[in-house]
């Protein structure tokens, strides 16, 4: 079948076409996405702002008629941290459902760690052993570790780039005072979690996946986008420690000349590089390999293992 897959994050909103069959491949076949900054939206007390509304209805029925054009037989959608944590995200929600008739499942974090760990998992599969994975989106940290598809441990931190970029940096490049300030904070809050996730063992197999690490790993030397996903791609924590001193330094525009950056994302990419490099230094990991699956397809894989006669 050919299923449509909605994902309102905090950055972005994106519809996937997949064709999709249980025991199978889900296989993307057209996407279509806006930055809509969810995230900055929020107003008054974390309230979803009337433009954000709008701007969200609007994308959700442009990617209802893209969805019919592309032949798609159903449509889930899912809301991840902007929505998840807006004081008035639910009303937003029925109010966006009234107008368009898409039904929105908003996931927890522990919902967002658990789905991405098992598309992690069905993507290297069960000779990986251990895995360890970690996910930096615009508004958390997701870290998930196991040995079967579900993970025995799955933690949401509120770490991901844009809110630390807004709740801490006043200009980019930020003070180096803002700098140290984020740095501690950061690895004080990871700190608290680790016992909680390496008391189940050290992972054989370290991962990232998200265009947090991808960015990331990109800069770092990975290969392109462009020559697919089976090549292997991975982010060294020597490499990563040396490009977050570099773009503690450098400018949005030179951010965003970097290989793989784009312009919108370029001034949040500090702070997600210093979660980044503070998660793999406090789970002592010299490398991670970065996962071309994440949440959205762990959503599919989900619904596809729930459907039967495919």
């Amino acid at each position: 079948m050919r299923l449509g897959v909605l994902d309102i994050g905090s950055n972005t909103v994106h519809l996937l076409v997949v064709d999709a069959h249980r025991g199978a491949q889900p296989l993307p076949a057209y996407s279509h996405k806006a930055e809509l900054r969810l995230a900055e939206h929020l107003r008054d007390g974390d309230t979803l702002s009337p433009e954000g509304e709008r701007e969200l209805t609007r994308f959700v029925k442009e990617s209802l008629r893209v969805a019919e054009d592309k032949g798609v037989e159903d449509i889930m959608a899912f809301a991840t941290s902007a929505v998840r944590e807006a004081a008035n995200g639910e009303e937003a929600l029925a109010r966006l459902r009234s107008a368009t008739g898409v039904d929105v499942q908003v996931l927890s974090g522990q919902d967002e760690a658990r789905l991405t760990f098992l598309a992690v998992r069905r993507w290297f599969g069960w000779s990986s052993g251990r895995l360890l994975v970690l996910d930096i989106g615009g508004g958390s940290l997701e870290i998930a570790s196991g040995v079967e598809e579900a993970p025995d441990v799955a933690i949401s931190l509120p770490l991901g780039a844009g809110r630390m970029t807004r709740r801490w940096f006043s200009a980019v490049p930020p003070p180096a005072g803002e700098v140290r300030s984020m740095r501690r904070q950061v690895r004080a809050e990871i700190g608290r979690v680790v016992g909680d996730v390496t008391k189940y063992g050290r992972p054989d197999h370290a991962v990232a996946t998200s265009k947090t690490f991808r960015q990331l790993a990109r800069i770092a030397g990975a290969a392109p986008s462009s020559e697919g996903a089976y090549v292997k791609r991975v982010l060294g924590r020597e490499d990563l420690s040396r490009w977050t001193e570099r773009l503690a330094t450098m400018s949005a525009a030179r951010r965003a000349d970097l290989p793989g950056v784009s312009a919108g994302r370029a001034p949040q990419l500090l702070a997600g590089a210093i979660v980044a490099e503070a998660t793999m230094d406090l789970f002592d990991t010299r490398e991670l390999e970065i996962c071309p699956w994440a949440l959205r397809e762990g959503v599919i894989l989900r619904r596809l293992d729930s459907m039967s006669g495919m």
